[in-house]
């Protein structure tokens, strides 16, 4: 029975590159995958576009190009196994990421190489003022403060471009498991409506979009959960059978580890209802997967299934939401958690004395109570002699964000004795919403850039 092998080349836009460059260059791969975007990453790269039009594609993209092409460039020589890969790197501008893909093939003097850019996530300019939004406002309340608008797009789009023998297709928002559904759609020539099948691939994109994360990353727990080499985990691959069965495995030496456990933490990693998996292809059903270890780092998974998929598609949408200006101080030595208490007591009644105006505000002690409050952080025993002030403040206007870390600043002066190393930063609120489309209102398309 034929086989196909995916590897995940990145499960986030900062992932690291040498995991990637290692399973192209020794995973006996035939497709390689970057999912690279979140919702708010999205968002961030339409507001690099408004500045910037030739921008808003990942910032990586370039470098972990100039990495891989080579690979995908060798699996075209006669004798040698093909590659191609396939991202969401494009972000919000895919036809420019498009041609820096061509750019950075001609500069490599790579020939022959075929790159696709889909496009049709973008539906800023489909939406009216009256749809509502998932936190209960509507389009038109966020007037000239609304930047994008994406559809989370299928398997479709990408389907369409590896007929045309893309050997690199770039996409916008394409929903993550999609971009390892696609290629075993293809490759396997599932119906569009094989549910069961769509929700088997769909299994295996879920467990593979994540990257080093089913391999032991965001898994590690000293003496509870140890993994071996972390700091040189390899990245997932995949090895599927066109009935959907797969194992997923890593390249031989590689840190890391794959097992029953990490697989299964995977599996239900932002998945709200296992039995009802929402996706642009399938609704995935997952409550009946097992897996099994068949050797030292490699898991059958099996056990998925699916019926037919939903008549909606969710967008992002994108908008700006005021300004966050932060302070932080550290305080250290005998005496330095009442110090810190001090401070923030301090910067408290000073932002009330001045008028500072703010929405939302946290003023806490880093290492105390900034992730367990007060009540869970002062049961710790022993006294800390490190603590760092955060004060935060999310603000309509971005001069009085100024002043909350100004405020802080002035401790060292102001303030309790011993305070150090102080920051201050104000940034834009890049703010993430959600709302329903037809999916007829949504259409995918192919554009080919010639590298030859």
């Amino acid at each position: 029975m034929k086989t196909l092998r995916i590897g995940s080349g990145a499960g986030y836009s900062g992932d690291r590159i040498e995991p990637a460059v290692e399973l192209a260059d020794k995973g006996a791969l035939d497709y390689l995958v970057f999912e690279c975007l979140a919702e708010r990453t999205i968002a961030l790269a339409q507001q690099a576009r408004l500045t910037h039009p030739d921008a808003g594609y990942d910032p990586l993209l370039s470098e972990r190009m100039r990495r891989v092409l080579p690979f995908v460039a060798r699996g075209r020589k006669p004798g040698q196994k093909r590659l191609r890969v396939i991202s969401n790197m494009g972000a919000a501008n895919p036809l420019s990421a498009a041609r820096e893909i061509r750019r950075i093939a001609a500069e490599l003097g790579l020939q022959g190489l075929t790159v696709a850019a889909v496009t049709g996530d973008d539906v800023l300019a489909q939406l009216n003022p009256e749809q509502l939004l998932d936190n209960g406002a509507s389009v038109g309340e966020l007037g000239d403060r609304l930047i994008s608008a994406n559809a989370y797009l299928g398997a479709e789009g990408i389907v369409e471009a590896l007929s045309v023998d893309a050997d690199v297709i770039i996409t916008g928002r394409v929903a993550d498991p999609s971009l390892f559904l696609a290629p075993q759609l293809f490759e396997f020539g599932w119906g569009q409506d094989d549910w069961e099948k769509l929700g088997r691939g769909t299994l295996i994109g879920h467990l593979l979009e994540c990257a080093g994360q089913i391999t032991g990353g965001y898994f590690a727990d000293p003496g509870v959960k140890d993994v071996p080499d972390l700091a040189r985990l390899g990245f997932p691959l995949a090895e599927v059978d066109a009935e959907g069965l797969a194992v997923i495995s890593k390249v031989a030496g590689s840190g890391g580890r794959i097992d029953t456990a990490t697989c299964t933490e995977q599996m239900i990693y932002e998945v709200h209802d296992p039995k009802a998996y929402l996706t642009p292809d399938v609704t995935a059903d997952f409550s009946g997967v097992s897996f099994s270890v068949i050797a030292p780092n490699e898991v059958r998974a099996q056990g998925a299934a699916g019926r037919a998929r939903p008549r909606t598609l969710k967008v992002s949408v994108g908008y700006l939401d005021g300004w966050i200006g932060e302070g932080q101080i550290s305080y250290g030595g005998p005496g330095a958690l009442a110090r810190a208490q001090l401070a923030r007591e301090v910067v408290q009644e000073r932002l009330k004395i001045t008028g500072v105006v703010f929405d939302d505000i946290r003023a806490e002690l880093i290492g105390v109570d900034s992730l367990h409050g007060f009540e869970l952080g002062s049961r710790a025993s022993g006294e800390p002699w490190e603590v760092r002030l955060r004060v935060a403040a999310r603000c309509a206007d971005k001069a009085e964000a100024v002043r909350i870390g100004n405020e802080v600043e002035t401790l060292y002066t102001n303030g309790p004795y011993g305070g150090g190393g102080a920051t201050k930063a104000v940034r834009q609120v890049v703010a993430v919403a959600s709302l329903l489309l037809p999916r007829e209102a949504v259409t995918p398309r192919v554009h080919l850039e010639d590298a030859s």
